[in-house]
């Protein structure tokens, strides 16, 4: 599994994934960058995301919904707040309606993730921080570490090709 560890810091209000790849961290920066490819690993298995809006530039916008096994449809956005390429994305990351408007009776959380080169491949670092110590025991009793364990596992198979 690409996932190397999974740090769950209550006191800090952080959840952080560390995955490896061997791949270039343009050839992971663009798993990022392009919708169609983020649309095959950012929802787990079971609950494919789809891509509406994707804008990856600061104060951008990606909006997308995954869709379960039931057919039901979970919106969500993300706001760019930094932009390094390839190197690091920083969002703020939040539920959406079905029209895609901001949920704002949940949570939010804001994630870095940043791409380093490590051992002749590169390393991703995921880290979500989350307002209140409420906010982040919703959010990962609704499933979130599992969940996004699964979406950076789909990840390797898309850079073999």
């Amino acid at each position: 599994m690409t996932v190397k560890s999974v740090d769950k810091d209550l006191d800090a209000l952080t959840l952080t994934f560390v995955a490896e790849f061997s791949a270039t961290a343009e050839q992971v920066w663009e798993l990022w960058a392009d919708p169609r490819k983020l649309e095959q690993w950012w929802g787990p298995p079971t609950y494919p995301a789809t891509v509406v809006d994707h804008d990856l530039t600061p104060g951008g916008e990606v909006t997308y919904f995954m869709t379960g096994p039931e057919g039901d449809k979970h919106h969500a956005w993300w706001r760019l707040t930094a932009v390094d390429a390839p190197k690091s994305l920083e969002f703020v990351d939040g539920f959406a309606d079905a029209d895609g408007k901001p949920v704002d009776t949940m949570p939010t959380n804001s994630t870095t993730m940043t791409l380093t080169e490590y051992d002749g491949g590169t390393r991703m670092e995921l880290r979500s921080v989350f307002d209140t110590a409420e906010a982040m025991e919703l959010l990962t009793n609704m499933g979130m570490e599992e969940g996004l364990t699964l979406c950076i596992g789909q990840m390797d198979a898309l850079l073999a090709g």
